[in-house]
């Protein structure tokens, strides 16, 4: 399978010269097989994925991690959308007070957006998750709650015997003292295990974090030692704070690297990169 990075941006899309490298976009990726092309979330990223991009299957799967406005802020521009043609699932954390309909709706509906959601010409199916798992196109895929403000999973997707975790907004740590070494109490943890890749929310630095404990985010460190944990084989640091320029993220990840122990290799999530994991 093909992985292509759109969007590694968190909380709000933010571009200029000082986020020109690892990009502005907030969160989106591929996985791609031949002509089938799963996507995970629609955050701006999502945008990107016309012209040439546009994906040729009928059927598009999209998996949304949870409806915060930065991952779900590019499904009104993403073409598949307003095509007849295309099969459009949409597959999205459950809630105990409101449908995915309905949340989705208050988004795609006017005065946020012309265009109700009801009213897409292609043929939409809205599919509710939780601790589930199920098939889209070739892909095998597994979603977990994770700890996260609101109804949020992430995402385990397997063909043959690649593995990819999607874990963009998490916080593990939470708790009195930080990360539970024993795998049974870690959020995320079935997700992410023996991955060859895992891509997951590292949003703050140490500093930050001691003051926004509970928002729902991670710092390297943790993400990290996340991936120690469940044996990842390489780990894509993502979910950038739109406050962290270019610069400062290369300094915060070399400043991590020169007090990390033994983990497995890291890099910094970067829009536009791509991995074959054939």
């Amino acid at each position: 399978m093909k992985i292509k990075l759109w969007g590694v941006r968190g909380s709000i899309a933010t571009t200029g010269p000082d986020t020109e490298i690892y990009g502005g976009n907030t969160s989106c990726v591929t996985i791609a097989h031949d002509d089938y092309v799963l996507v995970l979330d629609g955050g701006t990223g999502i945008r990107q994925l016309s012209g040439s991009n546009y994906p040729s299957h009928q059927r598009i799967d999209v998996l949304l991690t949870h409806l915060h406005l930065d991952h779900i802020q590019g499904l009104g521009f993403f073409s598949p959308l307003f095509d007849a043609t295309k099969e459009i699932h949409i597959w999205g954390p459950a809630s105990s007070s409101q449908s995915l309909f309905s949340r989705l709706s208050r988004y795609l509906s006017p005065p946020l957006f012309p265009v109700l959601l009801r009213d897409l010409p292609c043929k939409l199916f809205l599919h509710e998750i939780g601790n589930s798992q199920f098939e889209a196109g070739p892909f095998l895929i597994q979603s977990n709650y994770i700890i996260h403000p609101g109804p949020t999973v992430g995402f385990r997707v397997t063909y043959r015997n690649a593995v990819f975790t999607f874990l963009p907004d998490h916080e593990p740590a939470l708790g009195n003292n930080g990360i539970i070494k024993e795998s049974r109490w870690i959020s995320g943890y079935d997700l992410a295990e023996g991955a060859d890749i895992l891509l997951h929310d590292s949003q703050f630095t140490p500093e930050e974090y001691s003051h926004k404990r509970g928002w729902g985010h991670s710092t390297i460190n943790d993400a990290c030692l996340f991936g120690s944990l469940t044996a990842v084989q390489r780990i894509l640091l993502a979910h950038h704070d739109p406050s962290h320029t270019d610069t400062f993220l290369d300094e915060m990840f070399n400043s991590f690297k020169k007090s990390a122990g033994t983990i497995p290799p890291a890099s910094l999530a970067k829009e536009g990169t791509e991995i074959d994991l054939s």
